[in-house]
């Protein structure tokens, strides 16, 4: 069951390696064990996308594809999964982490004027950038494990129970 919904879901085989900014990776990309989907390939491509989502950087993808070939798990899951953080998502997200990195801490809240500009920019990162980036690791890294275990724990579930229907022929 979560093989047919995740194989529904991923993009083609084709449109990633042919996208612009994976092409960077050549060959790698045709590697088998990339586009295999497995308990182990699709728990793995889970923990490598919800770690990256978690990454304050552009071209998140391009950092869980390189993740996803590093670890050999699902890179089409792993990049689709990165997908979780867009411009609807990121302010929540990321004043989750900021608020989380806070309390980690032991740091007293900044609420700054917000400004565009690079100058503002310098700035706030002196005050707000390490409990920001503290509240995104750990986030990055609890949410990798929880997702790794539950899709694991998911398809194993699954399994027994396709079996134990075969078992009594329905």
């Amino acid at each position: 069951m979560p093989r047919k919904i995740l194989k529904r879901l991923m993009p083609e085989h084709g449109s990633i390696r042919d996208h612009k900014y994976l092409r960077m990776f050549g060959s790698r990309l045709h590697d088998s064990n990339l586009w295999h989907l497995n308990r182990h390939s699709a728990a793995g491509a889970f923990a490598v996308g919800l770690f990256c989502a978690w990454l304050p950087i552009p071209f998140q993808m391009v950092v869980a594809a390189a993740g996803a070939m590093l670890f050999r798990v699902n890179l089409p899951l792993s990049a689709v999964l990165v997908w979780f953080t867009n411009p609807l998502t990121m302010p929540p997200m990321f004043y989750f982490a900021y608020r989380l990195g806070s309390f980690l801490l032991n740091r007293p809240h900044h609420y700054e004027h917000f400004e565009v500009s690079l100058s503002w920019l310098a700035g706030a990162m002196s005050t707000v950038g390490p409990p920001f980036l503290l509240g995104s690791l750990v986030l990055g890294l609890v949410s990798s494990a929880i997702g790794y275990m539950f899709i694991h724990g998911l398809w194993r579930w699954s399994v027994s129970r396709q079996w134990k229907r075969r078992r009594q022929g329905r």
